[in-house]
Parts: structure tokens; C-alpha cells; sequence
């Protein structure tokens, strides 16, 4: 999982209002609504209010990352749920939030980030969530994707959650890895539940024969100027962003990033 910094998040909680509104001039959806869609849910059913979340700082690896926990809070309540952080952290935190009734528990460790529903047992994990939840944003976008050509870029958890969302609404998928074998790996996951996707192994090819590109990497801008035209919409949950400074301002409202909304919006849809 890629580490956020400091700097990705510590300005979320004040910039919520901002970012939603952008988001609607961008897809025609709030962040509650394009979460909600991302996996098939109501967004304005009664138990919004009623759900107690709390998110656990986890101390574990390379420690608290300052301002994730107040930013995955500050999200989650913006949606409309009942959110607090934990005073206690690690196992003590999640001892204090189920002796307190909390519903659903959010934490993050080196390797994962989950939303875990104490009372079901569902577990949504950030990585698969991320990838549905870009997914839905590309969709209102470009107005539909059945039949579309979309090339992801990686091959990991994020990724693997993007081609399968893809693959679900009828959109034809190509996977591009600097791992061939873990665009296998998916290739085979997808296959598996009936699905086919197309390997690509040319980069340079591959962002040359797509207009739609979810960049789901931890690359730092490959995507350059000269594969971007006025027709290329990109969804790019990877941090950090993978394009050019130049192809981020000739797309504009045509790129859809952020470092945490998302994916903690559909996380937290996903686990109801």
C-alpha cells in the first residue's frame, strides 16, 4: 500500500465543501453519491445517521501518519455518519470503540487500510474500494463506459479493484504493469470470474491507443504532454499523481484525483 505524507491529507478537513463542489462540476455527483453508486447502495437511506464509525490510530510500521486519522474522520462525518477518532490507539483503540457501540471500526496499518463492520463482519479493504469507487467517477464522466476501451495502469490491489469494476459495466479492459507478472496475476483473477482482459506490455503503445486511463501506480509522471488530447479522460487514485505538471492543466476538469475522499467514501459505503 503507498504511504501517504503529511502533506497529502493534513488539508482535507477544511477543504471538504470545496472538493465536493468540485467533484459535482466534474461528474454530476456528490462524494456521498458517487460512493454510494460505486457499490450499488442508497445514499440517502435512514442509516446514515444512525451508524457510530470510529477510526483507530494505529502506531505500527513507520507509525501514525500526522492528520490521516483526523482526515478518514473528518470524511466519514461529511458523508453524514457519526464519526470519532479513538483515544486510545492500536488494540486498546479497538477494545474503546467496541465498548463504546461503535458500528464500524476504520484502520491502517504498512500493509492495509480496512473499514470493518463490527456487527456483519464485512471487511472493505481501501485498495479494492479505490478502485470501484474511480471507477463510477469515470463512468459519469464519460457518460458510460460499456464498450469503451480503458487502459489501467497497475496491476495491484487498486488496479485489480478498477478492471473489475470495468469489467462489470461492459467496459473492454487492457492492463499495463511494469511486472508483467502481476498483470498476469490479475489477468487470471479476472478470468477466473468469467472476465477477459488484455495484457499490454509497450507502455508508450498502450497510453497511445487510449483515451481512458485509470492510473492506479505509484509512479511519478510518466503520463506526459504527448499522450494527452482533448478527448483523454484519466482517473488517477495513484499517489503520487503519474502526470506531467503540464498534461495535469491541459486536462482540467478531464482528471480526477484526489489522496484519500474517495476511496474512504466507497470504503465506507462498501462495508454497510
Amino acid at each position: 500500500m503507498t504511504r501517504l505524507k503529511k502533506d497529502d491529507v493534513v488539508k482535507i478537513a477544511t477543504s471538504l465543501e470545496d472538493y465536493n463542489s468540485q467533484l459535482v462540476r466534474m461528474t454530476g455527483c456528490s462524494l456521498r453519491e458517487l460512493a454510494a453508486h460505486a457499490v450499488a447502495k442508497g445514499s440517502n437511506e435512514d442509516y446514515v445517521q444512525k451508524l457510530n464509525v470510529a477510526v483507530i490510530p494505529m502506531t505500527c510500521g513507520q507509525g501514525v501518519i500526522e492528520g490521516f486519522v483526523e482526515s478518514v474522520a473528518s470524511i466519514i462525518s461529511y458523508l453524514g455518519f457519526n464519526a470519532v477518532i479513538t483515544k486510545s490507539r492500536d488494540a486498546g483503540g479497538v477494545a474503546e470503540a467496541v465498548q463504546n457501540g461503535s458500528d464500524i471500526l476504520f484502520m491502517a496499518d504498512d500493509d492495509r487500510f480496512v473499514a470493518i463492520n463490527v456487527k456483519t463482519g464485512k471487511v472493505s479493504d481501501n485498495g479494492e474500494a479505490t478502485g470501484k469507487g474511480y471507477v463510477a467517477g469515470l463512468v459519469h464522466m464519460c457518460d458510460g463506459l460499456e464498450g469503451e476501451k480503458v487502459l489501467v495502469i497497475g496491476a495491484g490491489p487498486v488496479g485489480t479493484g478498477a478492471a473489475l469494476a470495468l469489467k462489470r459495466i461492459g467496459a473492454e479492459v487492457s492492463i499495463y504493469d511494469t511486472d508483467l507478472s502481476a498483470s498476469q496475476r490479475l489477468s487470471g483473477e479476472l478470468i477466473k470470474q468469467g472476465y477477459v482482459v488484455e495484457i499490454e506490455t509497450d507502455l508508450e503503445g498502450a497510453l497511445g491507443g487510449h483515451r481512458i486511463l485509470v492510473d492506479a501506480c505509484p509512479a511519478e509522471e510518466f503520463i506526459m504532454l504527448r499522450h494527452i488530447s482533448e478527448h483523454t479522460m484519466i482517473a488517477a487514485p495513484g499517489i503520487p499523481l503519474g502526470i506531467e505538471a503540464l498534461g495535469v492543466a491541459q486536462l482540467s476538469s478531464r482528471l480526477l484525483h484526489d489522496p484519500l475522499q474517495i476511496g474512504v467514501a466507497t470504503m465506507m459505503f462498501d462495508v454497510l
